[in-house]
């Protein structure tokens, strides 16, 4: 087995705040990037607090199970696995914090304490989602007193949300083997989405039939297994657009694709724009944020 990946926010999708503190974006504009499956993975030395504040999720805590729907969250704690599919229309916030900060909370009142936690929400939602937003606010605006603004409301929301751990949801139970089957097919999957393996390449990899391996995937993630691997062959044709100089053409031949016009009809067919609008719309939108 492969290590669990280890995803620094600030690196792999926002280079802006690579050395920040509090990292914080719109959920739909992080599953834009990364897909709405996102594999198992963690993020040392990080807290983080995905709030769904609409639509479906399903979450895996290490082996826990939980599907829930908006306004909810979970927390993740530095180190602990954990992988998400959202619905299409879920939308909310997601906010990454450095472990000392929170450290600081649970120190100064050790009853703050709590480990990987997923929370449906009913009468708390409207008070977090103007946190959110003023989080928001803050965050795309250079103002006076910006930076204090930022850690206080980061200090004011993770006090609220882990006082609410407090009323986590139960785990559902779920197959052990569903689960096995469903990470090592998304750990062949980091290993050779470049070399453009045929689903029956990867069925045979796992020891399943492609018909089980799609069952598993459908079950686990509601997506199709081979959606699994295109989503991933999306994340690194965005991330080299908004993070290299290189020309599409260029990402084409890195992606493993051999025809550049099939590269930009397979990505306009999944982003809905071209790689050349994609990367200038995602540069305006970070110039004026």
């Amino acid at each position: 087995m492969k290590p669990i990946p280890n995803i620094n926010i600030g690196q792999v999708y926002d280079q802006r705040y690579s050395d920040a503190e509090v990292h914080y974006d719109k959920l739909g504009n992080l599953a834009g990037f990364f897909g709405r499956n996102m594999a198992v993975h963690r993020h040392d030395r990080f807290f983080q607090v995905h709030y769904v504040k609409s639509g479906a999720v399903r979450v895996y805590l290490d082996d826990r199970q939980y599907v829930e729907s908006g306004p909810m969250f979970f927390l993740t704690p530095p180190t602990v696995a954990h992988a998400f599919v959202t619905e299409a229309d879920a939308d909310g916030h997601v906010l990454t914090v450095r472990q000392q900060l929170v450290w600081s909370l649970i120190d100064a009142d050790p009853s703050l304490a709590s480990g990987a936690a997923c929370v449906a929400l009913t009468g708390d939602a409207e008070g977090l989602e103007q946190l959110f937003e003023a989080l928001c606010s803050e965050i795309n605006a250079e103002r006076a007193g910006r930076a204090a603004a930022l850690d206080s409301l980061t200090r004011l929301i993770m006090i609220r949300l882990l006082r609410l751990c407090a009323h986590a949801q139960p785990a559902r139970p779920t197959a052990h083997e569903d689960l096995r089957i469903f990470h090592r097919f998304n750990e062949l999957i980091e290993a050779h989405y470049l070399e453009h393996w045929p689903l029956a390449r990867y069925a045979e990899g796992i020891g399943v039939t492609q018909a089980r391996l799609n069952e598993v995937c459908r079950r686990i993630a509601d997506l199709p297994s081979k959606r699994l691997i295109l989503e991933r062959l999306m994340q690194e044709a965005k991330r080299l657009l908004l993070f290299t100089g290189s020309s599409a053409n260029e990402i084409c031949y890195q992606l493993g694709f051999k025809d550049p016009a099939y590269f930009s009809r397979f990505f306009l067919r999944h982003a809905q724009m071209t790689p050349g609008d994609y990367r200038q719309q995602r540069s305006e939108e970070r110039r004026v944020g």
